[in-house]
C-alpha cells in the first residue's frame, strides 16, 4: 500500500506530515507505516495500491479523473478563498513594489510545471482575463525554484500556490527580495485522492479526525483546518489551458 503527501512536503514540514499520516492511518485502521517519498508522482497517483495522496487540480481534471477516486479538498484558510479553495500569488522582485499587474505584460515568467494549476493554468487565465500577455517562459520544476528565479533576476515574475508562498516566506531567506503583485481567482484546492474504486468515505472520515487531532504546532506548520466535500464537477468546471 502507498500513502504520499508530496505537494507541501519539505524538510521543515516533513515531521508534521509524518505525524499527520500516522494519525490518519490509526483512524483508518490500515495503510503503510510510512509515507512514500522520492517516487514519481504519476506512479503514485495511478497506482492500484494507493491509499492516500494529494494531487493538483490540473492533473486531476486533465488526466486522473476517472482513474482515481476523489476524497475531498483541504481547507487551509487562505486569504480571499472560501473553504476548500486556494489561489495563486503573482510575485515579482521587490524593485517593482507598487507596480500594477499591467507592467508585467509580455514579461518573462517562471513556472513550476506545465500541468500545474497554480503555476501555469491560474496565471494564464488571469492574464487572459486582464487582456495581458505572458512572455518568454522558464520551467523550473518547483514553486521554490520559480520564486528563486524571480529573486535572482532570471525571470520577471512567477505565480505561486498561495500556501507554497506562505511557506517560502517562512523558510526561504530570498523571499525578502520578492513582493506580491496580484492574486488570481480561487479554484478548488489540491484534492486528496485514493485508488480507483476504493471507498472514499472512510478516508474522508479518517482525514477529518486526524485534522481535528493535530497539535497546535503541527497545525501551524501544515495550515490544515478541515477537509471539504468539493465535488468532482467543481474541479472539471475549471478551464484547461493550452500547454506552455
Amino acid at each position: 500500500m502507498i500513502a504520499a503527501l508530496p505537494m507541501y512536503d519539505r524538510p521543515e514540514t516533513a515531521g508534521a506530515n509524518d505525524r499527520f499520516w500516522e494519525s490518519v492511518r490509526d483512524h483508518l485502521g490500515y495503510g503503510p507505516m510510512t509515507l512514500t517519498r522520492g517516487r514519481d508522482h504519476w506512479d503514485i497517483w495511478q497506482s492500484p495500491d494507493l491509499v492516500l495522496a494529494q494531487t493538483c487540480g490540473l492533473p486531476f481534471r486533465a488526466k486522473l479523473c476517472g482513474r482515481v477516486t476523489l476524497i475531498g479538498a483541504p481547507d487551509y484558510r487562505l486569504y480571499g478563498c472560501q473553504p476548500g479553495h486556494y489561489n495563486s500569488v503573482i510575485v515579482a522582485h521587490r524593485a517593482r513594489a507598487g507596480a500594477p499587474l499591467a507592467e508585467l505584460d509580455g514579461a518573462k515568467m517562471a513556472f513550476n510545471d506545465p500541468l500545474s494549476q497554480s503555476g501555469w493554468a491560474a496565471p494564464y487565465q488571469h492574464f487572459q482575463d486582464n487582456g495581458l500577455r505572458i512572455g518568454e517562459l522558464r520551467e523550473t520544476g518547483s514553486h521554490v525554484d520559480s520564486a528563486r528565479s524571480v529573486a535572482d533576476g532570471f525571470t520577471k515574475f512567477a505565480a505561486l500556490d498561495a500556501l507554497s508562498w506562505e511557506m517560502i516566506r517562512r523558510y526561504e531567506e530570498f523571499a525578502a527580495d520578492l513582493i506580491e503583485i496580484d492574486r488570481t481567482a480561487p479554484t478548488p484546492a489540491l484534492p486528496f485522492i485514493t485508488a480507483h474504486r476504493r471507498d472514499p468515505a472512510p478516508l474522508a472520515n479518517a482525514l477529518s479526525r486526524a485534522i481535528f487531532d493535530l497539535s497546535v504546532s503541527d497545525r501551524d506548520v501544515l495550515h490544515l483546518h478541515d477537509i471539504v466535500d468539493v465535488r468532482q464537477t467543481a474541479y472539471l468546471a475549471v478551464p484547461i489551458p493550452p500547454a506552455p
